[in-house]
């Protein structure tokens, strides 16, 4: 079947359009890989949510970051795991990751950090666990105030701390 020489052209247009969308998309994607793992490193992620991290000084394989952690934080809230994001985020949408980041959590966690953090940048963030792939087991549950603790855990509470002042530091 002879294609009309007009068609050819737009088929030929096409076909490098389309060429190089999949190239611009796949150049993207490593820096978007990048761009997420930069932002777990440099928001602490992995100083909670990854056993070993802080004591090593951050010289642990990838492979076995952001698995959680049964060591939990205790505080005036009870106590808090660590959670297993690399199991959280293959049960979440891209959209329900960026909700629960919008929501205030239980302390240690720094909600308000990313509360402030961009939607793009919580995207690679998503995106960046999600690759690394489900590994590890879930974290334990929360302990509310007053219950038993049978983990290893955190003293989380601060002591002797001066008065708040209304409008200090600013």
């Amino acid at each position: 079947m002879k294609i009309p020489y007009l068609f050819r052209g737009a088929l030929l247009a096409l076909g490098l359009f389309c060429g190089t969308a999949v190239h611009a998309a796949d150049r993207g994607a490593p820096q978007a890989h990048d761009r997420g793992r930069y932002l777990v490193v440099i928001s602490g992620c992995n100083d909670c949510h990854t056993p070993g991290y802080p004591e090593t000084g951050g010289k642990l394989a990838e492979k076995q970051w952001l698995v959680g952690s049964p060591v939990g934080f205790q505080g005036p809230w009870g106590v808090t795991y660590p959670s297993n994001l690399r199991l959280s985020v293959q049960e979440m949408s891209e959209a329900q990751w960026i909700a629960k980041a919008r929501t205030v959590m239980r302390p240690p966690m720094p909600s308000p950090s990313l509360i402030a953090m961009s939607d793009p940048d919580l995207r690679v963030i998503y995106r960046y666990i999600r690759k690394l792939g489900g590994a590890g087991s879930p974290a334990p549950d929360y302990v509310p105030p007053g219950q038993l603790v049978n983990t290893p855990y955190i003293e989380f509470v601060p002591k002797n701390l001066p008065p708040i002042v209304a409008g200090a530091g600013s």
